[in-house]
């Protein structure tokens, strides 16, 4: 698997669904270009399990956050649009994802998954594709579809829904300022210039 920090997200359409269980063909990369927003993809690796309605409902809750910082959010897995709809219309006090708003990548094909590398199969063994699921993957794309941020937790760690916010809060500033945010920076704490005098001064304050 290689990184795709850098570089802009692939250019791979696939089947989500919306919360009205309506299926249509979305693309993350246009997403970003077309709208001029920064994006947030996550995925999660299969509906009605456990750790994944956790993080959907906590994305949902924070939908407000990302949409004052001009971000989409979008969540995939390898389930059918049939399955997605499924969960959608599962309440939440049973298990289920009811009331999520944002839409959700039904990529039954693991075409896109594949291309990003983040599937947990055998990779000498082709036939086990099909049976595997996507770690939790994380992907943020600026509005020209560049990714500044990707990670990946293994399956029974759940995400911090917080620290998405506080990176796209970062690069919103260095694109912003023109500054780079050191370590633990969050919005009206104090960035620095790369420069060898910038870190001085700041390491001198700090």
């Amino acid at each position: 698997m290689s990184t795709f920090v850098g570089k802009q997200f692939p250019d791979v359409t696939v089947k989500a669904i919306d919360e009205m269980g309506d299926a249509f063909q979305i693309n993350v990369l246009q997403q970003a270009i077309d709208n001029k927003k920064k994006v947030v993809l996550f995925w999660y690796p299969k509906d009605f399990t456990f750790v994944c309605p956790t993080e959907i409902h906590a994305f949902q809750e924070a939908a407000a956050e990302f949409a004052k910082r001009n971000t989409i959010v979008i969540g995939a897995s390898c389930d059918t649009a049939e399955v997605h709809f499924a969960w959608l219309n599962t309440a939440k006090d049973n298990g289920g994802i009811e009331g999520v708003k944002f839409p959700i990548i039904a990529d039954s094909t693991r075409n896109l998954a594949m291309e990003l590398g983040i599937l947990d199969y055998d990779m000498f063994d082709e036939d086990s594709v099909g049976d595997n699921v996507p770690y939790r993957a994380t992907y943020l794309l600026d509005e020209t579809g560049m990714v500044f941020h990707e990670s990946i937790n293994h399956f029974p760690v759940g995400r911090n829904v917080q620290e998405y916010i506080r990176l796209i809060d970062a690069f919103t500033h260095v694109q912003q300022h023109g500054e780079v945010c050191p370590a633990n920076w969050e919005e009206g704490k104090d960035a620095m210039n790369a420069t060898r005098n910038g870190v001085a001064d700041y390491l001198s304050k700090h």
